[in-house]
């Protein structure tokens, strides 16, 4: 089925467009080059559910897959450009292209970016950060479409209220593009902070494993792994899911693992966690779709995924 240009597909499978490669398929699925696009596919399909889908590394979709509509931005809204002293990037856009973009055109403070296997949605959406920075430090304005609504509107960090690792958008609301402040910086200088980055994470995080990045957000004053570490959950399992023995705030998907793995691993943990030091984390992680409920999920009082 086509709507202008885009295409909507039924039942696609969601699992190879995430990095836990987990996860059943989308009842209706729509990659869409622009805005045009994008409204057209939305007002099609107006009475379902929508979930706009970046580079799949924060997300686990249930194995029984996802009702209503997964949207992917593609084509213009992988496009960056500078300006003015700032640099603009598509919602689409992945962030180490971001990173890497800037640096080669002379603006520095996005390095920080190249940490992050999200997109430019994703980063305004979780107010994702590392390495010293996070998205709220250096967002001017992004441009949002709202749930529901056929005009963007352009929002600043403030009224997005981006606090640690969370904005006020909620699933059906859409980042089309973001401006980010930036400082003239000596190409060399921005890139080789990037490769620095880039190697930290290669000797503190496991490369080359199916995981989604962080699991729980860091209580203030800590750091998730630590706490999970301190309680030796470092190798713990549920089905074929287990803590990372390198970072034990990554969980790290074997063969024949299922969502509900994931899903089982974070509630058993969480309440572990909680139970032995009285920090309930707050997942990070975000799930899709329908999971089945786990005794874990009675044990503490803390945040809901």
């Amino acid at each position: 089925m086509s709507m202008g240009r885009a295409v909507l597909r039924r039942d696609v499978d969601l699992a190879p467009l995430t990095t836990y490669k987990l996860g059943g398929t989308a009842h209706w699925y729509a990659e869409v080059r622009d805005i045009e696009e994008l409204k057209d596919v939305l007002a099609d399909r107006a009475n379902e559910p929508c979930l706009v889908l970046g580079r799949g590394s924060n997300i686990v979709f249930s194995d029984a897959g996802y009702d209503g509509l997964v949207v992917r931005l593609v084509g213009s809204f992988m496009e960056a450009s500078v300006e003015s002293g700032t640099v603009t990037a598509g919602g689409g856009l992945a962030l180490p292209k971001l990173a890497r973009f800037a640096a080669a055109a002379g603006r520095g403070g996005l390095e920080f970016f190249v940490g992050i296997p999200g997109s430019v949605g994703g980063a305004v959406r979780m107010n994702a950060g590392g390495h010293g920075s996070d998205t709220a430090a250096v967002l001017r304005v992004a441009t949002i479409l709202p749930a529901g609504m056929s005009t963007p509107v352009a929002l600043s960090s403030y009224e997005l209220d981006m606090t640690y690792r969370s904005s006020n958008l909620g699933d059906g609301d859409i980042v089309l593009d973001a401006v980010f402040a930036s400082y003239e910086r000596d190409p060399t200088e921005a890139e080789a902070e990037i490769r620095a980055i880039t190697r930290w994470r290669k000797e503190h995080q496991p490369g080359g494993t199916l995981n989604a990045g962080s699991v729980f957000k860091n209580p203030p004053g800590d750091a998730a792994g630590r706490i999970i570490d301190s309680v030796g959950l470092k190798g713990y399992r549920r089905g074929a899911v287990s803590v990372s023995e390198m970072h034990a705030n990554f969980f790290v998907a074997h063969e024949g693992a299922t969502a509900q793995d994931v899903w089982d691993l974070v509630w058993a943990v969480r309440a572990r966690v909680g139970r032995e030091t009285g920090i309930w984390l707050a997942p990070e992680i975000r799930f899709a779709g329908a999971f089945a409920h786990c005794d874990s999920q009675d044990a503490g009082p803390g945040e809901a995924a």
